[in-house]
């Protein structure tokens, strides 16, 4: 396990003004480190990435659209390589 990196399976709880509204977010640590990597390589703040993607979100659940976005982001890196 990495320094810096805790457990595997324990939520992170980060709190955001999203919409004019204060929330908490529980994640995995390792979809924070994904969502922080991709914030810097976009040159904005973790909350100003996390708006946008609960701008454009329909039907889930925010924590579980942060996921899918993570997942998709991954998937489009990985197809641009091949």
């Amino acid at each position: 396990m990495s320094a810096g990196i805790p457990k595997p399976g324990r939520l992170q709880k980060r709190s955001f003004s999203v919409a004019g509204h204060r929330t908490s977010i529980a994640l995995e640590p390792e979809f924070w480190t994904a969502l922080e990597t991709e914030a810097r390589g976009k040159a904005i703040a973790l909350a100003a990435l996390v708006a946008r993607i609960d701008a454009g979100r329909a039907g889930r659940n925010l924590a579980s659209e942060l996921r899918v976005h993570v997942l998709r982001h991954a998937l489009e890196k990985t197809m641009s390589r091949t």
